[in-house]
């Protein structure tokens, strides 16, 4: 009797807790080499690319909120309107890159090397960069965000 109802107690507890448990774990492409890939218009939410080689990938559309793209190598890649919003991209390279439109709020980018990127639109509101990268995004940026309404040289913080 007292197997019979810590069998069905211990049924219970995994029948009430599966639904506790998260749908889908966060993706993860760390280290891994996925040269002109198509990740166009995904929910990719905390997925991982950390040390991944992304060069000419397709991320446009792609909702990578706190996304981690540490050291990722993004040469020619297209994030025309991508939300970054609390991703990390510290030590990214961004060469050739087009973040038309993309929102990066509250993203982390004190270590990133921006080389010819394209910015027209993107939102950097509350991003850390050094001098050197802030004083090149200056130079390019131009337009305002279509989500969030704020133009790329106030959220600079350009002079």
């Amino acid at each position: 009797m007292q197997r019979h109802l810590l069998a069905s107690l211990l049924a219970l507890f995994l029948v009430i807790g599966l639904p506790l448990q998260p749908v889908q774990a966060a993706m993860d492409y760390a280290k891994q080499v996925l040269i002109g890939a198509d990740f166009s218009n995904r929910e990719m939410q905390g997925v991982t690319f950390n040390l991944t080689n992304l060069r000419e990938a397709d991320l446009s559309g792609s909702d990578l909120q706190g996304a981690s793209l540490y050291g990722a190598k993004l040469q020619d890649a297209n994030l025309t309107g991508t939300n970054l919003r609390d991703a990390t991209l510290d030590s990214a390279v961004l060469d050739g890159t087009n973040l038309t439109d993309a929102v990066l709020e509250d993203a982390f980018a004190f270590n990133t090397r921006f080389i010819n990127v394209t910015i027209t639109g993107a939102d950097f509101t509350n991003v850390p960069f050094r001098g050197d990268a802030l004083k090149t995004l200056c130079a390019a940026a131009d337009g305002t965000n279509p989500v969030t309404g704020r133009d790329t040289r106030d959220t600079l913080g350009c002079s």
